[in-house]
């Protein structure tokens, strides 16, 4: 039963005697420290009994240390062995050095702050290379043994970030191509020049919003999923148990997913064309009352089937990179939760940014070959 701290003063055969009973805890202890301090204020050499003493904690031996000290000979103190330690726990950390306040510096903190930031992405871009060549070490061995591959997993996660995406990426594409009829007919309009919105959907679509659009879509729905399904197994310690009985993680869980997405992103790419054709087709019709004929014979003879071969040729480079941004993302995964958040939206930042940035390169390089 919890009963308040207390004290009282004796006189024995040792002498001046303060017998503490009670709990001396933060809750039950209430004033009794301070009226134990008065009591010992000045005193000398009176003995503490402290054995009738029910409960301690940390508050409670802080109190009974610093009512000691008010006296002008502290005497011994008596009580159990467990009490005696945390007595003398509590007097040592009273007695550490306080932690020194760190003077702020802003402009040195802003600095610091840019330079760490700098060698992470640094660190990153190696890690991937690393990773990257992890994987291509995978794909050799898959190459030279194709029967090692684990086609069931390839399928079914095909069909999870393939066939199942379908109708968010034609949905998107759609209303890109709408979009892009809609300014392309509002600006030309001023110049008599309604029928050249068919190129300018044309281009846009085939050479860059299809594959482009679906590349962000799978970095935002894809990489995100590989992140957080292959971080969960890294904090079950499932991938670790892998390793023990011989399976190559990259064999079983990364090389699967590659292979999906790179099975995937050409037929979505196809599935986006369409339907940027179709949203800018409607547009026009609509708006500019050029007719399903109209469209598709100027698209035939003006724009041609070369920009879709340009567009499509970037969907294998940003499935690979989606991909080993989901995968070791995920691979990175510490043994908290905190980590698997961090990591699974590390993985759509930097999917996403990636896709940007290689769409850029692309269309440089394909400016430069004149193509």
């Amino acid at each position: 039963m919890n009963q308040p701290a207390d004290f009282r003063l004796e006189t024995r055969d040792q002498g001046q005697t303060t017998v503490l009973t009670g709990d001396w805890t933060a809750v039950h202890m209430g004033t009794a420290n301070e009226r134990l301090g008065e009591a010992l204020k000045g005193t000398c050499g009176i003995f503490i009994d402290a054995n009738g003493i029910g409960r301690c904690d940390t508050s409670g031996a802080y109190g009974i240390l610093r009512a000691v000290e008010l006296a002008a000979e502290p005497g011994k103190i008596s009580a159990r062995q467990e009490i005696v330690r945390l007595l003398d726990l509590v007097a040592h950390a009273s007695t550490a050095p306080r932690t020194p306040v760190l003077k702020r510096r802003p402009l040195y903190d802003l600095f610091e702050r840019a330079g760490r930031a700098i060698a992470s992405v640094g660190m990153d871009v190696y890690q991937l290379n690393v990773f990257n060549g992890q994987l291509l070490v995978a794909l050799g061995r898959a190459i030279r043994r194709p029967a090692k591959v684990r086609w069931a997993a390839v399928f079914s996660l095909a069909e999870r970030a393939g066939l199942d995406a379908i109708p968010i990426v034609a949905t998107t594409t759609f209303f890109i191509g709408a979009v892009v009829g809609l300014l392309g007919a509002n600006i030309l309009s001023k110049f008599g020049a309604q029928v050249f919105v068919v190129d300018l959907i044309g281009i846009a679509v085939l050479r860059e919003f299809n594959v482009l659009i679906t590349a962000v879509l799978l970095a935002g729905r894809s990489a995100s999923a590989f992140a957080a399904e292959i971080g969960a197994m890294k904090m079950n310690q499932e991938i670790d148990a892998m390793q023990v009985l011989g399976v190559d993680p990259f064999d079983a869980l990364v090389f699967p997913r590659f292979l999906a997405l790179l099975l995937s992103i050409p037929l979505l790419t196809f599935v986006a064309t369409l339907a940027g054709l179709a949203g800018g087709m409607v547009v026009s019709w609509t708006v500019l009352d050029l007719g399903p004929t109209v469209f598709l014979e100027r698209m035939i003879d003006n724009v041609g089937v070369t920009h879709f071969w340009v567009g499509l040729s970037k969907a294998p480079v940003l499935a690979v990179v989606i991909a080993a941004i989901g995968c070791r993302q995920g691979m990175e995964v510490g043994g908290d939760v905190e980590s698997l958040g961090r990591r699974v939206t590390a993985a759509v930042v930097q999917a996403i940014f990636a896709t940007i940035l290689i769409d850029a390169i692309f269309a440089l390089i394909y400016m430069q070959l004149d193509i």
